[in-house]
């Protein structure tokens, strides 16, 4: 049974056991200054059985806690309820003003959503949904190579059965779900380091893109610092060389 607001609790995951980088440290600050009151939960191997869900256990033993990670939010957000953020995430404003959504998230850019701060009540079926899927997918495929299709593709694709038009603007489904424009959640271009961050801004998702191979976290790494450099007319003889 879904309750009908999102309680004060961020969620966040943190498997591999590793040391934790400065990025996430300076996030974690951003939480706590503008978070008050918030109850603060980690999810890792202590906190959630990598062995209940056959694509979890693939994706961990292949050491792609990203993958693993786009579950366990789901399982949290839909058995406790409250706010899901990236370790990549800044908070730059309050976000008291979204609990009162039966669930929230945003679009990545113009066509995708994101998933680095999404919000649910306590057992909502638009989490349980995208939770139910997967059960039925493996991250090893049997030629042996990973499945390493993005929650945001999935996510998208089935809001859009739901009614969702792809088009990076505010938007209310009939299943209580609110989407809001890229510049409240995710106002950067982690492709092109272009910034759209505005008054409307909540968080700011600086995407450390450890599910990414090397080269292509570097090509990323490249552009943004040519568009940081000489602006976008650059980036677009980058884009054609790359």
């Amino acid at each position: 049974m879904s309750s009908t607001h999102i309680p004060r609790i961020i969620h966040y995951c943190w498997f591999g056991r590793g040391a934790k980088p400065q990025l996430f440290i300076k996030c974690m600050r951003s939480w706590q200054k503008h978070l008050n009151g918030y109850q603060l939960i980690e999810w890792n191997e202590d906190s959630f059985d990598i062995q209940s869900n056959p694509y979890v256990k693939e994706a961990y033993a292949a050491r792609k806690y990203a993958f693993v990670s786009d579950y366990v939010r789901l399982h949290a957000l839909y058995h406790h309820g409250g706010i899901y953020m990236d370790t990549d995430v800044e908070v730059v404003k309050p976000l008291d003003r979204f609990l009162d959504h039966e669930a929230f998230s945003g679009f990545e850019d113009g066509h995708f959503l994101q998933s680095g701060t999404m919000g649910a009540a306590k057992g909502h079926p638009w989490i349980g949904e995208l939770l139910l899927d997967y059960d039925k997918r493996r991250f090893l495929r049997k030629d042996g190579s990973y499945d390493t299709t993005t929650n945001t593709a999935v996510i998208s694709r089935t809001c859009e059965k739901h009614g969702l038009l792809l088009n990076g603007e505010y938007q209310v489904l009939a299943n209580g779900v609110t989407f809001y424009p890229r510049t409240y959640f995710s106002p950067y271009d982690y492709i092109n380091g272009a910034s759209f961050i505005t008054s409307d801004s909540y968080t700011i998702h600086h995407f450390a893109q450890s599910w990414l191979p090397a080269h292509v976290r570097m090509r990323s790494t490249l552009k943004r610092m040519a568009s940081r450099l000489v602006g976008p007319k650059l980036i677009a003889k980058m884009r054609d060389m790359l």
